[in-house]
């Protein structure tokens, strides 16, 4: 059986290019019909992922779910992030008892100062409390030491439905943060032990967030965890080419079925590549 999910934050509004996601996760899961004994046969859950400290606005949670109705789409909520809080510290127990965590106290503007090169997700991290003690005054992060946990799990494979198998390199990333200064887990983090606990077989999102799922397969062997296929769809780009995202403004779903507009239509119209507002298809840009 597919199981797939959608997880929004609420920290602002559905856009079209989550709407799209959405619909990606549903059908593959359920079929464009949305029945659960259809030929996919699967299961299609929403979990909303409310810990983002204060840019979390619990009220919007109702109005995804209002959104995903219009849409047409059924699904099966599971238990918010905000309720899983003891499995990131039991995780991150484990991963501190394996030696591959430390303590890091930099800031972004000393981050970006230090770094050497750029990845997907900006300055990669140079490593700078990797060999140092951390000022136990300081707030700090804890990092994941890459080169520590292959050493543990060795080579790793994973796949994705469109791109094939890959390898895990981990690298253009460094070392990622999973739990944050001022939150209880990363997204990284959350998203792995989360997937697992909901028996997500198949994990689908943009592949703008490609670049992650290396660090995500490395804590599922370093934590033994059932290990997910991927579906990485393309994005819905804006009219200057950029991935549409909630800090541009993209426009809300919630504004077009305020006015009355038929969900279901604008849905088809999503499945068979006529994007909304001019909207393109496009890779990953950011």
């Amino acid at each position: 059986m597919i199981v797939t999910r959608f997880a929004p934050s609420p920290n602002g509004p559905l856009h079209w290019g989550h709407a799209y996601s959405a619909i990606v996760a549903h059908d593959l899961a359920l079929g464009a019909d949305g029945a659960a004994d259809g030929p996919a046969g699967g299961r299609f859950l929403l979990r909303i992922e409310d810990i983002d400290g204060p840019r979390s606005r619990p009220e919007l949670a109702g109005e995804f779910r209002r959104d995903l109705e219009w849409l047409g789409l059924e699904w099966e909520e599971v238990p918010a992030q905000g309720t899983r809080l003891a499995s990131y510290e039991a995780a991150l127990a484990r991963l501190d008892a394996l030696g591959v965590l430390y303590k890091c106290t930099c800031t972004r503007a000393e981050i970006a100062a230090a770094a050497i090169e750029t990845g997907p997700e900006g300055p990669i991290y140079p490593g700078t409390c990797k060999h140092r003690e951390a000022d136990p005054g300081a707030p700090a992060a804890l990092r994941l030491d890459l080169d520590k946990a292959l050493a543990i799990t060795g080579p790793l494979t994973w796949h994705d439905a469109i791109a094939g198998p890959q390898a895990v390199d981990p690298a253009p990333l460094g070392d990622p943060v999973l739990r944050r200064k001022d939150l209880p887990a990363s997204y990284h983090l959350a998203v792995t032990l989360d997937d697992a606990a909901d028996g997500v077989s198949l994990v689908t999102r943009g592949l703008d967030l490609f670049h992650a799922t290396p660090i995500h397969r490395l804590l599922q062997a370093l934590l033994g965890l059932r290990v997910p296929h991927w579906h990485h769809h393309a994005l819905l780009l804006d009219a200057e080419d950029r991935k549409l995202a909630k800090r541009r403004g993209s426009p809300a779903i919630a504004d077009y079925r305020e006015r009355g507009e038929d969900g279901r239509a604008w849905a088809e119209k999503l499945r068979t590549a006529q994007w909304p507002c001019g909207i393109s298809i496009g890779k990953a840009h950011i």
